[in-house]
């Protein structure tokens, strides 16, 4: 191999995984925004307990359940108690019922390896150790 065809090849690895991780990753975060501005995260955070349960608990607690979000989405909007101890979820008025959706369904699409695996091939940190050595 001539080192302009390395080059390429290198460019060519470089572009994959970076599609790869913008096509990976872009659904986790598709409605943070929508939670982050409809003050979800005051009580709640993806991968660990706040006030209330991390998402991720959330989604595997409803995974096998086939009405999760519109169950969700009820109780984002009108709250609920009981379910994960004695601290209630308040209602949320300023939430209406297709963003309610919208969060629930994206908490659903949640799963307990997201965020956590540093060394997966998707990973920044695995691509930029992987780029170092191609040069």
């Amino acid at each position: 191999m001539t080192s302009s065809s390395i080059a390429q090849f290198a460019k060519l690895c470089a572009s994959a995984a970076v599609f790869a991780t913008v096509s990976f990753a872009a659904p986790a975060f598709a409605d943070q925004a929508l939670a982050n501005t409809k003050n979800c995260m005051a009580c709640h955070a993806v991968d660990k307990k706040l006030v209330g349960p991390s998402y991720k608990e959330v989604a595997a607690k409803y995974a096998a359940d086939k009405g999760a979000v519109d169950k969700l989405a009820g109780k984002i909007m009108k709250g609920g108690s009981g379910t994960w101890g004695a601290v209630p979820m308040p209602a949320n008025a300023q939430v209406n019922e297709a963003e309610a959706k919208k969060l629930a369904a994206w908490v659903m699409s949640i799963k307990e390896d997201q965020h956590s695996n540093k060394n997966s091939p998707l990973s920044a940190g695995f691509f930029i150790a992987v780029k170092s050595r191609i040069y």
